[in-house]
């Protein structure tokens, strides 16, 4: 079996390991993308977006995104076991960029009211990648690395490397302690969320910016879900560390220094 270099700290990988790590680089990468796109229909920078909102929704959100996920937590859960079918990614994707239309049609009422049931489907969907994977979703361990995909930054974030930081804890949770992990996502999320809203109150295109959104939203959880089981999968078959693999994904995604001619 070929082995070759990665680390740089000593590791090596297997050249097989090397190609799954690339695959799942591709993916983050992919998903990197999307929040560009976004931005570029929107207009602006992402961080202007939240100046759009009114300063007591702006100091409710957090708490708003909590209850959100407490919300998508029970309902995700409820939903499965054969009561209702679990969609592949472009129904999920067809599911909340409708709902994205519904909420930015009505302004930022709608809006408010909208995320709860986008962040349902998006935590399904999630579930959904972690059971392709081979793993099962109802079990605590399995529902916190869910909910931790949703502690990347999102779409309209920009990326500064911390959408790694959801890979690297790798805990046990169970019962409450799941809730306290909402209370930990929920910051990183409010504020993704927050630019979110922002984009579908915008006058006369919120429909059409809410649907886009939560397009892109889809897009990329089920992409960062895909990295973040990819790679859990990826380390037990192969038997190298977590944190090894981890330090070679990062390293992937240096940006390449260019060379002059």
């Amino acid at each position: 079996m070929d082995r070759i270099p990665t680390t740089g700290k000593g590791a090596v990988i297997p050249v097989e390991t090397a190609a799954a790590l690339e695959a799942l680089a591709q993916r983050h990468r992919s998903a990197g993308g999307i929040g560009m796109q976004v931005l570029g229909l929107v207009g602006g920078r992402a961080e202007n977006l939240l100046e759009r909102l009114p300063d007591d929704v702006k100091k409710r959100l957090e708490g708003a995104t909590e209850r959100a996920l407490h919300v998508a937590l029970d309902a995700a859960a409820g939903s499965r076991g054969g009561r209702l079918p679990d969609g592949v990614a472009w129904q999920n994707t067809a599911v909340t960029t409708a709902l994205g239309a519904i909420g930015g049609f009505g302004g930022l009422p709608t809006a408010l009211a909208e995320l709860p049931l986008t962040t349902t489907v998006l935590l399904r969907a999630i579930q959904s990648i972690s059971e392709t994977h081979g793993y099962d979703p109802g079990l605590p361990e399995i529902r916190a690395d869910c909910l931790g995909v949703f502690a990347a930054a999102g779409p309209l974030a920009g990326d500064d490397g911390a959408d790694l930081g959801f890979l690297a804890a790798r805990v046990t949770l169970t019962g409450p302690v799941v809730h306290g992990l909402i209370a930990r996502v929920a910051p990183r999320l409010s504020l993704v969320l927050g630019q979110k809203l922002a984009a579908q109150t915008i006058p006369f295109v919120g429909a059409v910016a809410g649907a886009t959104i939560n397009n892109s939203f889809t897009r990329y959880y089920q992409e960062m879900a895909h990295v973040q089981f990819g790679l859990k999968r990826l380390s037990e078959d192969s038997g190298i560390a977590h944190a090894v693999l981890l330090e070679d994904l990062r390293q992937r995604l240096q940006p390449r220094p260019r060379l002059r001619g």
